[in-house]
């Protein structure tokens, strides 16, 4: 995560798997491909935040609601991460509103040999599940699609500034995201209890 002070306000850079929450005149700013990025805000109270996140799993089961999935897990708990330090800064969860960003398809099935294609659609079903489970007015999104996004979310009005990323950049994302997706997984997995069986 990157924080400068201008004169105009804080000016946050996240990364996948971060987020950040501010009762300040905030930019927060995220580069994003199959990611995803809830911006949730406050009117009220006046509180912005924004988290960045990949689910990952070996396997999704479209049948299955995402929320009840291993992968669903982990994005709930970047989720309430958020809420959390939104309600810290003051907001109420009564009066959150979201803008959903990412979730692109960022390969081609010819050009990966597990999951990680369909982790964009994923993402989407997620926080639109999410969402709509926690009665959190969804006001604006930009999710899907084929390309990479620069968004860029400010606390004085919650308007969100989009810049679409092509496909030469867009690839190096994808890259990126790639590594982050199969790192989660291995760190998932090298965390999982062993169940011992009481009879």
């Amino acid at each position: 995560m990157q924080i400068e002070k201008r004169e105009s306000g804080i000016h946050i850079a996240i990364m996948p798997g971060e987020y950040y929450a501010t009762d300040q005149s905030a930019m927060i700013r995220t580069l994003l491909g199959s990611c995803v990025a809830a911006c949730l805000y406050d009117p009220v109270n006046k509180v912005i935040g924004m988290n960045h996140f990949l689910l990952s799993n070996r396997r999704y089961a479209k049948e299955m609601p995402v929320c009840l999935s291993e992968a669903g897990r982990y994005g709930i708990h970047a989720m309430e991460l958020l809420i959390n330090e939104m309600l810290k800064k003051g907001a109420r969860k009564e009066n959150l509103r979201a803008k959903a960003f990412g979730g692109a398809a960022m390969y081609r099935v010819s050009e990966t040999q597990d999951n990680y294609y369909f982790v964009g659609d994923v993402n989407v079903r997620f926080i639109r599940e999410f969402l709509k489970n926690e009665k959190i007015p969804l006001m604006a999104e930009d999710l899907g699609g084929e390309t990479g996004r620069i968004i860029h979310f400010l606390s004085d009005d919650y308007s969100v500034h989009l810049k679409r990323i092509w496909k030469i950049s867009a690839s190096t994302i994808g890259r990126e995201e790639h590594q982050f997706w199969k790192k989660s997984i291995e760190s998932q997995e090298k965390a999982k209890p062993q169940v011992d069986v009481w009879e």
